[in-house]
């Protein structure tokens, strides 16, 4: 799972750390997740707690689109065998597959492929009548790699405007608000596409608070967003779009185009969301390794928001404040959190939350008995090839030189000349951020 763990694995603490963030991806893997949600028995298709009996539909297709599309279609074909007539998704990850189609596009930034995957995937939702029943597999990424952008607006421009979005600070809130109102799947409207028919939706979870309609800008579930509220989004952080993105947003706007289909509209009656994993899904695997290394695990929260070196600034004073008062938990401890952090590019770096977080934490704590590792489960910290890194204070060799690297947002070349990075490569899932602060060493010297 970790590619670089012998050069990482310096002390217990360190090992420690490193086991728990390989547990939580494990356990959001979706092989493993869609394994334990699905069971057929004859003609009962069982996912989660729902049954769907399939002699009730002519045919069955499957589409969707994220990162961990390809690993769930590959569960789905071998669930429903000969009963699957047609499927396609779009992901960043490929995996060979038998009878669904995938199609590999680009993420975080759509291409053209993921145009012509999400045109494709609209067309099967399109052609499914009411004895069609529709499996939509959803997972982090989808909102880039299902792009399908509105009559009038070029994928060139979507492209312009998500770079903009993503360097600007905005919550995945708000970017989504935004490309909801620029594509023709987002925000229920695959659900619209798909009506009469049954359609259910397989979901794993990348956003903080499991909100559907966020997850993959929600393309089977209703939509509360606006226009106003897209055109909010941009005013708020002083983005300026192409001409033909303001004029589709102000005509929205000002009544000119139907708003995305909320909740009371007709094409959600026969619609249902199974929840399969989350962001909580990871940490309490690690939560279960660090009791195994003999620490007292505190899942601080899943849902962490804002710019990362200043969440981290937090996490690491409580860490010292276990060691200083054991409060609010005795050492040896493990401090775990989850959600998603931001970075606001004010310098010329690549960002990479992760690797800040780990950075201004390893920076912020007073103690080298406190080890800061951070990552994004997907494999891919921003625009970075590592997942994100790990470092205690005594391997900042050069603060001077490391404040520098966090004030430019450029922190990779400092941590990775240090051997700090943790590089797991594409995971195949992603439920977010998993950080992990081990506070103090446990006699457990396994």
């Amino acid at each position: 799972m970790i590619r670089n763990r012998e050069e990482l694995a310096k002390t217990p603490a360190h090992e420690t750390a490193l086991d728990c963030i390989a547990a939580g991806i494990e356990a959001t893997q979706p092989t493993r997740v869609m394994s334990e949600a699905l069971d057929r028995d004859g003609s009962a298709l069982t996912i989660g707690d729902a049954t769907v009996d399939l002699d009730d539909y002519g045919e069955v297709v499957v589409v969707g689109g994220g990162k961990a599309a390809a690993q769930m279609a590959n569960v789905i074909e071998d669930v429903l065998g000969d009963r699957l007539t047609d499927g396609v998704v779009v992901t960043n990850d490929p995996q060979e597959t038998d009878r669904i189609a995938v199609v590999e596009g680009s993420h975080p930034t759509p291409n053209e492929a993921g145009e012509e995957g999400a045109r494709r995937v609209l067309s099967l939702a399109d052609d499914a009548t009411a004895e069609t029943l529709v499996l939509c597999l959803i997972s982090g990424g989808g909102s880039a790699l299902l792009p399908a952008p509105v009559d009038g607006v070029s994928l060139a421009e979507l492209q312009s405007l998500t770079d903009d979005l993503l360097s600007s600070g905005a919550t995945i809130h708000e970017i989504n608000a935004v490309r909801k109102h620029l594509s023709a799947i987002k925000g229920g409207q695959l659900a619209a596409a798909a009506a009469p028919a049954t359609v259910h939706s397989l979901v794993l979870s990348d956003v903080v608070g499991d909100d559907p309609s966020i997850i993959a800008s929600g393309p089977t579930v209703p939509d509360e967003s606006t226009y106003a509220d897209a055109r909010d989004v941009l005013d708020r952080y002083d983005i300026q779009p192409s001409a033909a993105i303001e004029e589709r947003l102000e005509n929205g706007d000002d009544g000119e185009r139907s708003e995305t289909p909320t909740a009371n509209d007709p094409a959600f009656e026969r619609t249902e969301l199974h929840m399969l994993a989350n962001g909580f899904t990871a940490l309490a695997a690690a939560r279960s390794v660090a009791e195994e290394h003999g620490y007292t695990p505190v899942i601080l929260s899943s849902q962490v928001e804002g710019e990362a070196r200043e969440a981290a600034k937090t996490h690491a004073a409580i860490a010292d404040e276990a060691l200083a008062t054991e409060n609010p938990v005795s050492p040896p401890a493990v401090l775990l959190s989850g959600g998603e952090t931001t970075v606001t590019l004010d310098g010329d770096g690549s960002g990479g939350p992760n690797q800040e977080f780990v950075l201004s934490g390893a920076l912020t704590s007073t103690s080298a008995d406190v080890v800061v590792a951070s990552v994004d489960t997907d494999g891919k910290d921003g625009a970075s090839d590592v997942a994100g890194a790990i470092a205690d204070r005594d391997a900042l060799d050069d603060e001077r030189r490391a404040r520098a690297a966090l004030a430019a947002n450029d922190v990779y070349p400092y941590l990775a000349e240090r051997g700090l990075v943790v590089d797991t490569g594409k995971t195949g899932t992603n439920v977010n951020d998993l950080r992990v602060l081990v506070v103090g060493e446990s006699d457990d010297t396994r």
